[in-house]
């Protein structure tokens, strides 16, 4: 059963910046399979970034702008992180990790980000 803890969240200033974290465990046959998604109040979830061509490129959300980078853990193989910078309010939301086996979608609890001041 495939697993996800998010950790990083919390509370930053406008143009302020972020490193979230998403631990994996489980059964994954790839951590270049798995994605960041975010959910702000009264709005649908949405993709924020991700990998593709098996880790060889990255897709974002039109939202992103450069802003965020993913990136695995040089580290953990089980760890990926979102690199995010000049953060505006619009970012705030509760940021998650998913991967899809099939038409499963699994998901994380998430980590809160707000951006106020």
């Amino acid at each position: 059963q495939v697993q996800f803890v998010e950790s990083g969240g919390g509370l930053v200033q406008p143009g302020g910046s972020l490193r979230l974290s998403c631990v994996a465990s489980g059964r994954i046959s790839s951590i270049y399979e798995i994605d960041w998604y975010r959910q702000a109040p009264g709005k649908q979830r949405e993709l924020v970034a991700g990998f593709t061509s098996g880790g060889g490129n990255t897709k974002y959300g039109d939202f992103v702008k450069g802003r965020f980078a993913i990136g695995r853990d040089g580290v953990k193989n089980t760890t990926i992180h979102l690199h995010m910078s000049s953060l505006t309010p619009d970012d705030t939301a509760v940021y998650y990790c998913h991967h899809k086996i099939g038409n499963i979608d699994i998901w994380g609890h998430g980590t809160q980000v707000t951006v106020s001041s």
